[in-house]
């Protein structure tokens, strides 16, 4: 948690939407609600639309910062070899949320005697939290802000804060033996971890927010050898996926030389993936599409090498060329609102009025997917405008410019621009006829105020 500020600042997506160090991706984020869909039925969590957001950082982390947002870091699922560690991590993040552990946490740090021993205890946790990461200068501040040493009451802390992490162990083999999975790949991801901490010497166990990897591994083994599913492995066409979503984050994050060589001679779906992703981007568009070409002559049902090749050509210039993947992938994948969204900008691209009804229908359905999306409300805004501005009739072309500006005020709005999104949800409601559901969610832009800041 004390990362949490630095993880997620100032990082670069490298997918077709992105968001403030925020990975957005189709096809990762179906595999990873796949993953953590059975643990959260399991939890008691299935419907609190919990999400989890993938961290565009390349070292192995996750974690829980409310009830309802999960985040993992690209290289958690990277450095995982199996879907079972990945979902091992899932489970362990799980168990924090249904033990209450975050609130009971900021309350504890909020009864802290002075402001220097919470400094203190943040200051720790960042050292340790650096170190797991391999984030030398992040240990490095921490350990400078807990000089000076400490007193019982941060001993009890974080000897309390231990516990946590071993219920949640528990917590995770609880849901993992529900749904009939093995806890190994939790063991597997405890190695890991335990690999980071040998270069540490000499820290009092006392001293530490989680138990010492070493620790932990010795308590956990106990309950993971003794499940039923023990020896459970996961499913061929899960590996598959896993192993085609590694490949896709290697062909994207690391540098194209490095995941070149990573998959120099795999001649797998997943090594071909990783080879046509790493040449767009070291080579461009027309070199990487034998690559595409072939993951899709071999796999014609999967909509994610269409999803690539389109993004590929329009991000290249060529919207119009991009459009026959997009709309191939939209058809075998109808529910993912970001690639709509995509196909929608390349339509848009191509500055040809013949696609914008289309357009309007896929940016609505993929905003009831994705309804925080400034994105796709400012493409649903663009696509309204042209129409205004094509019709013939007065009455027609105001409430499309109407439907324009209350998209544009939804776009500003979840920006965080309220000035603008107000500004535009008063232009909407001049040209909507009152007490219609558009003209009331324009209302609504207008009434809110930002929360007043805790002093």
């Amino acid at each position: 948690m004390a990362l949490t500020a630095t993880l997620i600042a100032g990082l670069v997506a490298p997918s077709a939407a992105k968001a403030g160090g925020l990975i957005r991706d189709a096809e990762t984020e179906a595999l990873i609600r796949e993953y953590a869909g059975p643990i959260f039925q399991a939890a008691g969590l299935g419907s609190q639309n919990i999400k989890i957001h993938l961290v565009n950082d390349k070292n192995f982390n996750a974690f829980v910062v409310d009830g309802h947002n999960m985040f993992m870091h690209a290289g958690t699922l990277m450095i995982s070899e199996t879907p079972n560690q990945v979902i091992g991590v899932i489970a362990h993040e799980t168990g924090h949320i249904t033990g209450g552990h975050l609130a009971r946490l900021r309350s504890q740090v909020s009864q802290m005697k002075s402001t220097a021993m919470a400094l203190q205890i943040l200051g720790l946790a960042a050292a340790i939290g650096g170190s797991l990461a391999g984030v030398p200068s992040a240990g490095q501040l921490g350990m400078g802000a807990m000089a000076g040493g400490t007193d019982a009451a941060m001993r009890s802390f974080l000897a309390y804060r231990q516990t946590e992490e071993s219920s949640a162990d528990q917590a995770a083999m609880t849901f993992l033996n529900a749904t009939r999975q093995s806890g190994r790949g939790m063991l597997e991801t405890f190695d890991v971890l335990a690999d980071k901490m040998r270069g540490i010497q000499g820290i009092n166990p006392y001293l530490m927010t989680h138990p010492l990897p070493q620790t932990r591994i010795s308590q956990l083994r106990t309950l993971v050898e003794q499940s039923p599913y023990y020896d459970v492995k996961d499913p061929p066409e899960l590996q598959y996926r896993h192993d085609l979503m590694r490949a896709k984050l290697s062909g994207f994050l690391e540098k194209p030389e490095a995941s070149l060589n990573r998959y120099k001679g795999d001649d797998t779906l997943a090594g071909t993936y990783a080879r046509a992703i790493a040449t767009y981007r070291q080579s461009g568009v027309d070199a990487a599409m034998p690559y595409l070409n072939k993951l899709i002559e071999t796999q014609p049902r999967w909509p994610y090498f269409y999803e690539t090749k389109g993004q590929f050509l329009f991000e290249s210039g060529r919207g119009r060329e991009a459009i026959e993947p997009l709309r191939k992938a939209v058809e075998l994948a109808p529910h993912e609102a970001l690639i709509q969204i995509m196909l929608a900008q390349a339509m848009l691209s191509t500055e040809d009025s013949r696609y914008l009804d289309e357009v309007i229908r896929n940016l609505k359905k993929a905003l009831v997917q994705e309804p925080q999306s400034a994105m796709g409300y400012r493409q649903l805004a663009m696509a309204y405008g042209r129409k205004g501005d094509q019709a013939q009739a007065s009455g027609a072309r105001q409430n499309f410019l109407a439907q324009a500006s209350l998209a544009s005020a939804e776009a500003y709005f979840y920006e965080g621009r309220l000035r603008e999104a107000q500004m535009m949800a008063k232009r909407a409601q001049d040209g909507l006829p009152g007490g219609t559901p558009q003209w009331l969610r324009a209302q609504d832009i207008l009434d809110f105020k930002m929360p007043e800041r805790k002093k």
